[in-house]
């Protein structure tokens, strides 16, 4: 008797089948975008990284070198200081044409106490920081002890009288042509410390 063909059919899908093979679990699947269309392993809950405390300038504790502020760079015309800050920073201008200015974030009336910038000749040639979470070049910090900043800086550092506080000091690094200044209070702490291009570095006062 010859098998009919709903017989054959049936034969023909089932050796079809056999020959199929299960998916492997144990391979991990393709990483791909998830169904609301982000990243595997991203989680979107995540919090943006943190600006400064004070200033809500992302990443401004470290933005200090020897060579400027972030991507403006001593020697720059005040609109790259602007621009690099990101925030209002006053309508300050000279007392005269080519005279010495200072950029100061706007707000809460003690924000440019804390970081200024100084302008010259239209330069921006120095920064002033009078706030602990600034970090300037090699890791010195307001609050830091005369001690640290030497040991920070070994064999670098010059050390004078302060020109208005009895006990004080002021304690110079030089870099290049570029200088970095701070001041100590009578008992020997970090008040505040400045950094740029000389002579403006080493004004006592802000502005000569």
């Amino acid at each position: 008797m010859k098998p009919s063909i709903s017989c054959i059919a049936v034969l023909a899908l089932a050796l079809s089948a056999c020959g199929e093979r299960a998916p492997d679990a144990s391979v991990d699947p393709v990483p791909g975008p998830a169904a609301d269309g982000t990243a595997l392993g991203h989680d979107p809950a995540a919090p943006p990284p943190l600006d400064h405390p004070d200033t809500g300038v992302p990443g401004s504790d470290d933005a200090i070198t020897f060579e400027g502020f972030g991507p403006a760079a001593f020697g720059n015309g005040p609109e790259a200081v602007r621009m690099a800050w990101g925030h209002e920073l006053g309508d300050a201008t000279p007392s005269e044409p080519g005279g010495c200015y200072m950029l100061a974030p706007q707000g809460d009336g003690t924000a440019g106490e804390r970081i200024a910038f100084l302008v010259e000749g239209e330069r921006f040639l120095r920064i002033d920081v009078r706030d602990d979470g600034y970090t300037a070049p090699g890791g010195g910090k307001v609050g830091m002890d005369a001690a640290q900043i030497e040991r920070l800086y070994a064999g670098g550092v010059e050390a004078s009288p302060h020109k208005y506080v009895d006990g004080a000091r002021t304690l110079r690094v030089a870099e290049g042509d570029k200088a970095l200044v701070f001041e100590t209070d009578a008992a020997g702490t970090v008040t505040a410390w400045r950094v740029g291009v000389p002579p403006q570095v080493d004004y006592v006062e802000r502005c000569g």
